[in-house]
């Protein structure tokens, strides 16, 4: 889908956070509820991917591209 705005799961959470704040939110629907605590994204979210957080809370990696991807966003790397 053109216009997508690209998600580059290669980056941190910290990373993808501070240029996409919007993300935030999302993130926390799809079982990151840590991420809204104070502190999560200034300490773990400077070294927490998204495929390494899935992985820790066992969440499926398919369901959160679809779910950004149903957000107008185009993940990428993994």
């Amino acid at each position: 889908m053109a216009g997508n705005k690209a998600l580059d799961f290669n980056q941190t959470v910290y990373a993808l956070a501070s240029e996409h704040p919007e993300i935030i939110p999302i993130m926390s629907e799809l079982g990151f509820g840590d991420i809204v605590k104070p502190g999560m994204l200034d300490t773990a979210g400077r070294f927490m991917t998204i495929p390494k957080g899935a992985k820790m809370k066992g969440i499926d990696l398919g369901l959160i591209k679809k779910a950004f991807r149903e957000r107008g966003y185009e993940p990428t790397g993994d």
